[in-house]
């Protein structure tokens, strides 16, 4: 029978031996449902409404991004409660004043006039009797880029699907009486300019702690200055369920070393380089700003080399109107002078192993800064052991190398581009399937190529499609090795995982893939 919405489903199974003999049914499992149909949404899109700029150089200019909240009441018994949520291009969602969930850098990055991806959370335990308050952050992400020129020459705002950052979302509430009550974000929720200053997936955020409204997550009553929000059209993709492993903190790292190589700057050497951010406790005057600068390596002096992960090979003054003369990539903190303060960027991530630390009030502690590693959350399927400990250190290394490299697309590299590129998963694919549970990614993957496959038949060079397309076949397709990852990841799914639906469902886009290239071939090659 067909699924219905909203419905939790169990399952169990059992297997039969050369002689047809079966064994014990296995424990009872299940998997619940969300949004099966366009119709089961009641929730808008909202923002802050505010145009976006029409010149390049207005991107760059303090942009503080909007906060979204709402307070309702419950009168009955719970028996469940889910928030299904996305925002573009990031968000990240608060009830009665703590954080939903553990996922970072929400929704995974999608071509978003053809898909988008939302999340499901139980909030059950989170709710309370009587008033509840919601509020939700957004950020640029991958939906509202900054115009920088990558190489001098990629404006990837002409390539991605743009807008200014929105939020839809929806909790679904089950009292115990069976009755069911759904609060959606519309144009009665409220909004202000939120303590986000800036932000970009590429150069960093900037956050002033005293923007940071009074009582904005766990008030339940009117707030000044707060106004309506705006209801908006979105991209106009499909809603699905993130199914991908989301983005988390995979792993805790203190740093090695604090030192003082310059009056008043400090470099931190957290002992690996990783893919994520830092976090930060600190203490001070009301109005300090702290700097973080990353970089993969230093300088012969001692200090920081920002230029080893600089956005696009933007370094020469070259990123175009408005474009810092050289992209590095920077946070900063602007403190509230509220007692100890802790703070860690929520819509950018950064790779590196050194931070370069300015203005911090007094000496920086090796237990005032933490690393965060995060990578898309795939669980282990295999491992590696040798009697050699130079083999066993190469698979380490190839381990952190792999997991700085999957942000919801599995990347080249986590600093200068953070592009999903076919290249890089026809060389690693199989190498990632030993290794990890790969399943949902390369079907996420494999729907970013399908989204992006150009009306000829052409596959992109990286997907989500960002403009580039280096010696392709034909306009907006890549090289023959970068668009073997579409064919290659569906064969590769069946091969390690049995899994035909993604040949029987994408068979045809790629019989057009190869009858583009058989007409385009010269001399057969």
């Amino acid at each position: 029978p067909a699924l219905n919405s909203f419905t939790r489903y169990y399952w169990r199974v059992r297997i039969y031996d050369l002689e047809g003999r079966p064994s014990n049914w296995s424990l009872p499992a299940w998997f619940e449902t969300a949004l099966l149909s366009p119709d089961d949404w009641t929730a808008a899109w909202i923002s802050d409404g505010k145009p976006l700029p029409t010149r390049d150089e207005d991107f760059y200019e303090p942009d503080p991004m909007p906060l979204f909240r709402t307070v309702f009441k419950t009168s009955k018994k719970i028996a469940s409660a889910r928030l299904y949520i996305t925002g573009l291009g990031y968000y990240e969602a608060y009830l009665n004043g703590k954080k939903v969930g553990d996922h970072e850098l929400d929704p995974g990055w999608t071509r978003y006039d053809k898909e988008i991806l939302y999340s499901v959370f139980d909030v059950s335990s989170q709710l309370k009797q009587g008033a509840n308050t919601v509020g939700i952050m957004v950020g640029n992400g991958w939906f509202n880029v900054w115009p920088m020129r990558m190489w001098g020459r990629f404006n990837l705002r002409e390539a991605l699907v743009s807008g200014r950052p929105m939020v839809k979302a929806q909790l679904r509430i089950l009292y115990k009486d069976g009755s069911v009550e759904t609060i959606h974000t519309d144009r009665n929720w409220q909004m202000k300019t939120g303590p986000v200053i800036r932000n970009s997936v590429y150069r960093g955020e900037e956050f002033d702690a005293r923007a940071i409204p009074e009582g904005w997550l766990t008030s339940t009553g009117t707030l000044p200055g707060w106004t309506n929000a705006r209801e908006v059209d979105g991209p106009g993709g499909v809603l699905k369920a993130q199914l991908i492993p989301p983005i988390r903190v995979t792993r805790r790292i203190q740093p090695q070393s604090i030192t003082e190589v310059s009056p008043g700057v400090y470099l931190a050497d957290m002992g690996q380089n990783f893919a994520g951010m830092v976090r930060i406790r600190v203490k001070g005057t009301a109005g300090t700003t702290i700097i973080l600068r990353y970089g993969e390596d230093r300088l012969p002096d001692g200090n920081i080399n920002v230029m080893t992960a600089v956005t696009g090979q933007i370094k020469s003054g070259n990123g175009g109107p408005g474009a810092p003369p050289i992209a590095w990539q920077e946070d900063r903190y602007t403190l509230s002078g509220k007692g100890v303060e802790e703070w860690q960027p929520r819509f950018t991530f950064h790779g590196f192993r050194y931070v370069e630390i300015r203005g911090w009030p007094g000496k920086p502690r090796p237990e005032d800064i933490i690393g965060l590693r995060m990578n898309s959350d795939v669980q282990p399927a295999g491992s590696f052991v040798s009697s050699n400990s130079m083999f066993n250190r190469l698979d380490t290394i190839t381990d952190w190398t792999f997991r700085s490299n999957m942000f919801s697309v599995q990347s080249d590299c986590p600093g200068r581009e953070k592009f999903g590129y076919g290249g890089d998963i026809v060389a690693t694919a199989e190498s990632f399937l030993y290794r990890y549970d790969m399943a949902n990614f390369y079907r996420k993957a494999i729907s970013d190529f399908r989204n992006d496959q150009c009306s000829h038949g052409g596959i992109p060079e990286t997907a989500p499609f960002v403009g580039i397309a280096d010696k392709g076949v034909c306009e907006h397709s890549g090289p023959i090795g970068w668009q073997l990852a579409y064919p290659y990841m569906i064969r590769q799914l069946y091969d390690f995982y049995g899994d035909k639906a993604p040949m029987e469902e994408l068979y045809e886009t790629v019989v057009k893939q190869v009858a583009l290239l058989q007409q385009t071939a010269i001399d057969g090659l």
